[in-house]
């Protein structure tokens, strides 16, 4: 914990929440250095006695809120169960800090490279060859930290108008898609799909 240029004491874990709350409320391209001290009540230079820029901020945001996410070990279990628990680990995080997954789409290629080596090892000790692990990480990639994208929280569309008879059948189970057991039928079918691939891929080099 430090004080910033204006007299305002922050912790680390105040500036993540904030820049969550602001991901969440505008998304992630309306996140600025002003727009945080705006959320943290702070002058406008506060914030940068922390982080140097924005993308200082998001790796910051990005590490402290995957804080002790940890790759199971072979002894864990099968390939699929080792994924799961790591893919579970992180979907536990996005549910603790919404608006994480839209954090994690712009900073994984920075400071997050352990956690996609993480998955990636998982692939590669099951079998899978490098296009497909590459292949395999993007399909999860897309999953995790896209998924709130087919589920807007604004709904305004869907109101007073008529939808098509299979759309308002299936439409109202929507609020599932935020639940337990849409993610766990996603998973199931995410793993069952990286299993054919992997029989195909062997069946392919036979």
């Amino acid at each position: 914990m430090q004080t910033g240029g204006g007299g305002n004491t922050l912790s680390e874990s105040e500036i993540v929440e904030a820049a969550l709350r602001v991901v969440r409320q505008d998304g992630v391209e309306k996140l600025s250095m002003r727009r945080l001290s705006r959320e943290l009540g702070v002058s406008p230079m506060a914030p940068y006695y922390y982080v140097a820029d924005k993308r200082e901020l998001l790796d910051l945001v990005a590490t402290a809120a995957l804080t002790g996410v940890r790759k199971p070990p072979p002894e864990f279990g099968t390939w699929q169960m080792r994924l799961r628990d790591l893919i579970d680990q992180i979907d536990e995080k996005l549910r603790k800090h919404p608006g994480l997954g839209d954090v994690l789409i712009e900073q994984m290629l920075g400071k997050q490279l352990d956690l996609i080596a993480a998955v990636m090892e998982i692939l590669f000790d099951a079998g899978f060859d490098e296009r497909n692990v590459l292949s395999a990480y993007a399909t999860i990639h897309t999953y995790l930290f896209g998924r709130s994208k087919v589920n807007p929280r604004d709904r305004s569309a869907l109101v007073d108008r008529a939808l098509p008879e299979a759309v308002e059948r299936a439409i109202k189970h929507l609020a599932d898609l935020r639940g337990k057991y849409s993610y766990d039928f996603s998973m199931d079918v995410l793993i069952a799909g990286l299993e054919a691939q992997l029989v195909r891929q062997r069946d392919s080099t036979v």
